[in-house]
């Protein structure tokens, strides 16, 4: 059948076409290859063109041409088709296979033949979470969320205070050892003891980890059983006991004397806030706040039980699966991981609360680690192709050794997201990749972490995410270079972006309502924190009051 194939593919035929043009006949003759690539539209306009062709012709040859096409085109196929009838006939192929395969063909673009999909777990416990939480045993789900989330803290802490257990009594043998270091010990000692400590605390570390892993697989799974059962009793009109289930752990949470103590001992937080009509014609109501905080006060419970703590993780909960997400925006290094800094912080808190929607944050990293490498494959395959069809220099050399460099790693102004359902105030986490740039004063309205916060704003806008926490300074702490000047440039540069980004909206997701909440580090003055939230009416347009007086 190939070989019958092949004798029909690659054919050349030649379109003729007569015109009169006064009282000549002009003929015009095209070789054409069958099969036609081309689009015929495109053909006719060349023709046209090359030819110098009167206009009056256009579109009679424009349908003569594409006639032509249809029926010699037609007439392969209709060749083809005999060519395989007649290979059947000769017992050239093998009946059964052939059958075999029109059916599963058949099958696989039929829709009333296709198998039915088959029900996800996540969606249907994301449904019966939904209707649970909008209901009055909202209460005992927070509850025993909470309950859970105090024993897996209490099981940190007793993690923590093994590990400095470890450290202290491991600094006290190194003392002892660098004491005698020169007289009964050398330096290859030392170094065995180094190395014997680093692999207990390796080994600790790990106990631990598993621990709290298979801790927390545990509690997911009694969770979403008991929310199963919960779910079907509420069926059940018939139900006695399902008061008493309702009100099972009613609120067991737990104070701490140092839970209480912290709340004196924490920074007073500014915040400013300020409402805004964007647009030209139409125009959208937004809410922007400022405030003096830290990113991960977005992310952190309390243990200690207040009413407007509870407040804030019941809205997150009721808003889980809708169209008003929460999320904020985290700047993290290159690499994909939880090992320093503030991805470490972020990932040590979303460990301290089990997430019973998501996969864990090291699971989610895994899978953001398995698409970067496949991206990254595929984009240096691209530019190996486009330096070996052109001209290679020294230029396109160090391209190709930073892209090698850098194979694993995201570059800046990419980011990444994560999702997550056991955080304070936000169900979504934008890791925004910065290097040291972002901390001298010269970056521009073209700088990668600016259009990193524009493609941002462009997913929140895609993917309902109605509230938006932004360092504004680009920065999660102060430094001494970061001066006043620095920080009003930096600033009026953010506002003014943000601003251009937000009236983009209007055209992304026509014209939603949003929240944009910018945020700057908690060391930063109380002065400075006043010169920035001036400057941000004077950016944007804030919504004036009205007062009406009486005549009278």
């Amino acid at each position: 059948m190939k070989k019958n194939r092949e004798r029909f593919c690659n054919r050349e035929r030649e379109f003729v076409y007569k015109f009169k043009v006064g009282s000549q006949c002009l003929e015009l003759r095209v070789p054409l290859r069958f099969p036609v690539q081309e689009n015929a539209s495109h053909l006719h306009g060349r023709l046209m063109l090359l030819h110098s062709l009167p206009c009056f012709i256009e579109k009679d040859l424009k349908e003569a041409l594409t006639q032509f096409i249809e029926e010699e085109s037609l007439r392969d196929y209709d060749r083809d088709a005999e060519a395989s009838l007649e290979a059947v006939k000769l017992g050239e192929v093998d009946l059964h296979q052939l059958a075999s395969t029109w059916a599963k063909a058949y099958a696989e673009t039929t829709l009333e033949h296709a198998r039915p999909e088959e029900p996800s777990w996540d969606e249907d416990f994301a449904d019966v979470y939904h209707d649970l939480i909008h209901s009055p045993a909202s209460e005992t789900l927070l509850n025993l969320e909470h309950n859970y989330f105090v024993s897996i803290s209490e099981l940190i802490g007793e993690r923590d205070v093994e590990l400095k257990k470890l450290r202290e009594r491991q600094g006290i043998e190194m003392e002892k050892v660098m004491q005698e270091l020169g007289k009964s010990l050398t330096d290859q000692d030392v170094n065995s003891l180094a190395a014997q400590h680093f692999e207990s605390q390796q080994d600790l570390e790990n106990k631990w980890s598993n621990e709290l892993k298979q801790s927390t697989a545990i509690q997911k799974q009694e969770y979403q059983e008991w929310v199963i059962k919960l779910h079907q009793d509420l069926k059940n009109p018939n139900n006695s006991s399902l008061s008493e289930e309702i009100k099972v752990q009613p609120s067991q949470f737990r104070e701490s004397v140092e839970a209480i103590g912290r709340i004196y001992e924490e920074q007073r937080k500014l915040e400013e806030s300020f409402t805004i009509h964007l647009g030209a014609q139409l125009k959208t109501m937004h809410n922007l706040r400022l405030l003096r905080a830290d990113m991960l006060d977005f992310c952190k419970h309390k243990r200690n039980h207040r009413s407007g703590v509870k407040l804030h993780r019941l809205q997150t909960a009721l808003s889980l699966y809708s169209t008003s997400l929460c999320g904020l925006v985290l700047l993290v290094d290159n690499r994909i991981n939880s090992y320093s800094g503030i991805k470490r912080d972020f990932a040590t808190v979303c460990q301290e609360c089990t997430d019973f929607h998501f996969p864990r944050i090291e699971e989610q990293l895994e899978v953001v680690q398995q698409v970067v490498l496949y991206a990254r494959t595929q984009r240096r395959s691209k530019l190996k192709e486009s330096l070996d069809s052109g001209n290679q220099n020294g230029g396109n050399d160090d391209k190709t050794k930073n892209a090698e460099r850098n194979y694993l790693n995201v570059l800046p102004g990419e980011f990444y997201i994560t999702r997550h359902s056991n955080l304070s105030e936000i169900h979504v986490a934008f890791h925004l990749c910065v290097d040291d740039h972002v901390k001298s004063g010269n970056i521009t309205a073209r700088d990668p972490a600016i259009m990193g916060l524009r493609n941002i704003l462009k997913v929140c806008c895609t993917h309902d995410i109605t509230t938006i926490s932004i360092p504004l300074l680009l920065v999660h702490d102060m430094s001494e270079e970061m001066t006043i000047p620095w920080c009003l440039r930096r600033a009026e540069l953010v506002f003014k972006c943000v601003k251009g980004f937000m009236m983009e909206m209007a055209s992304w997701d026509g014209g939603i309502s949003r929240t944009v909440q910018f945020l700057v580090p908690q060391s930063i003055s109380e002065e400075m924190f006043y010169q920035l939230s001036n400057m941000l009416p004077q950016i944007f347009r804030v919504s004036s009051t009205l007062t009406l007086t009486s005549k009278h």
